[in-house]
């Protein structure tokens, strides 16, 4: 029988520290943090930190990412990949998040960043954005099981999570942000009264959806504790510092905000001009621009979840990027386990919502990675993280049936594309939804415009990998788990690739199974320039 299908993997070889940089392209700043992880613990030190207010969010018509912004942000990162080579960072993983995620030209400054710089940029979910910011927090905080609300004010979003150190219990990313709401509503300095209030407003209409979502998931008698993060937050707290303690303490992480502190500051900001708010110690100019949006959705969050106090986390985004390159790599086992099967619960959890038959897509998934793993070093060398994603893929290669059987192949695609997998980046779910596209009709082609959002490497990977789904597919096409198991055997001197099926029942002859794949195998013998040969294992009689 082929076994179920494996995702754990063996965890990177414990030795040596490793340097590893992260990058956040957000709304309004982009960060930078370099660390230097020790795996034997396993733990990391912030060893550098950069910032640039680029201000991506700053949009010009139609919501387009601005070229003279464009141009800040490509400079910006060529300095970061600079700092980080001088550091001996391994490697530099950057996300974009709303700004980029929104904007119509945003995959086109991506494909130039990875043009010009060989720096690929993974754009992620909101969804995915709060989950790790969690991982951040985790890393920072130790929650004892008890319930804590984390509240992440971007420059074009905030996340609110719930969570008690394990698993997540509530994600949410709003489109309320400081560069956001500042651009929209703010035209009068000092503020208006009418703006303000109408500011006010609509903040309230746009935060009280997820919180009313998010009370259902905290249990009867539980009192969560209120974490923030994020510049705004932090500028906002180092504010009161400075007021009530005479100096802002330094880290900040700990620092209790009030609500009644914080309704201080905001009575206060809304009286000022830009430039007086450039007199306040600890707000810098690109900050005094939109601090006043920020405090007020602080304070309407506040008031919503009725939490009196917040707690400064200084950790983030993307520190929690680095946490889940950590996980992917299992060097972390403990409390922060669940993040490295989130993946495969995600993908699971889509299946499940699109009435998939998942004994069905278990058997296919776990015959296309009995072929990938056959074929490695034979005809691909392709890894772990492929490998994770053809899975994925396999599971959900069905799931447009939920749509329509007519063309249910592109219904796959959609619904992978816009099923906000968690634990993926918004590239290798393009991945997996091309990847499901091809597991039957036609192969890829460039003028399909789904493929033509992939890179030329992942072009090149959808095409080296669909064919073997494609097979798989083949292989239970009766869909009654008639084929226990398959090998292969590549002979390169008489150009064939030889399929060897092995029936559950040895009187089955396995005919339809053997039909589908000679229909199935003109895309895997075009890739891979091999004559496909496919045949029942032989009964052996006994003497």
């Amino acid at each position: 029988m082929v076994n179920s299908v494996p995702l754990a993997r063996m965890p990177d070889q414990p030795g040596g520290e490793r340097i590893l940089a992260s990058i956040d392209l957000g709304t309004n700043s982009l960060h930078m943090v370099i660390v230097r992880i020790e795996p034997d613990l396993p733990a990391f030190s912030i060893i550098a930190r950069e910032k640039d207010t680029v201000r991506l969010g700053d949009c010009g018509p139609k919501g387009n990412l601005k070229p003279e912004v464009i141009d800040r942000a490509i400079a910006c990162l060529q300095r970061f990949q600079e700092i980080a080579k001088t550091c001996d960072a391994e490697q530099v993983i950057a996300v974009a998040t709303s700004a980029v995620r929104e904007a119509p030209n945003g995959r086109d400054f991506i494909k130039r960043v990875s043009d010009e710089l060989d720096l690929e940029v993974s754009l992620i979910s909101g969804p995915e954005e709060a989950r790790r910011i969690y991982l951040g927090v985790l890393s920072a905080m130790e929650f004892h099981d008890e319930p804590h609300i984390i509240i992440d004010i971007g420059g074009g979003s905030t996340e609110l999570i719930l969570g008690d150190g394990r698993e997540p219990r509530f994600l949410s990313s709003t489109k309320v942000g400081a560069v956001r709401l500042t651009q929209e509503f703010v035209k009068s300095d000092p503020i208006s009264r009418t703006e303000f209030l109408y500011l006010q407003a609509y903040i309230r209409g746009m935060l009280e959806r997820p919180i009313d979502e998010l009370r259902p998931h905290l249990e009867a008698g539980e009192t969560p504790r209120l974490v923030g993060t994020s510049g705004t937050i932090e500028t906002l707290a180092g504010i009161v510092a400075r007021q009530k303690l005479g100096f802002e303490p330094d880290p900040l992480a700990g620092y209790e905000l009030t609500r009644n502190d914080l309704e201080d500051v905001v009575n206060q900001l809304r009286k000022l001009s830009y430039t007086e708010r450039l007199d306040i110690p600890g707000i810098n100019d690109r900050r005094a621009e939109i601090i006043l949006a920020g405090a007020l959705i602080l304070l309407e969050a506040m008031t919503l979840l009725d939490m009196e106090s917040l707690t400064i986390c200084e950790r983030s985004l993307r520190e929690g990027v680095i946490v889940d390159w950590m996980l992917t790599h299992g060097l972390i086992e403990d409390r922060l386990r669940y993040g490295s099967s989130i993946r495969q619960r995600s993908v699971l959890k889509v299946a499940q919502k699109y009435d998939v038959n998942l004994e069905y897509s278990e058997r296919v998934a776990a015959f296309t990675l009995s072929l990938f793993d056959q074929t490695k070093g034979i005809l691909h060398d392709y890894g772990f993280q492929e490998r994770e994603l053809l899975w994925a893929a396999a599971i959900l290669h069905n799931c447009g049936l939920y749509v329509s059987h007519s063309a249910h192949h592109k219904h796959s695609y959609y619904l992978i594309r816009h099923g906000e997998l968690l634990g993926y980046t918004d590239t290798e779910i393009e991945i997996i939804a091309n990847l499901a596209r091809y597991h039957r009709k036609s192969a890829p082609k460039k003028k399909h415009e789904n493929y033509q959002n992939l890179s030329k490497k992942n072009r090149h990977l959808v095409d080296r990998l669909n064919p073997l789904m494609r097979l798989a597919v083949a292989l239970d096409r009766r869909q009654i788990g008639a084929v226990a198991d398959v090998d292969c055997e590549c002979d390169r001197d008489a150009g064939e690739f030889r399929l060897k099926l092995k029936p559950c029942d040895r009187e089955d002859d396995c005919a339809l199974e053997l039909w589908s794949l000679d229909l199935k195998k003109d895309v895997f013998e075009a890739e891979y320039d091999l004559k496909l040969v496919a045949f029942v294992e032989p009964t052996t009689v006994p003497v």
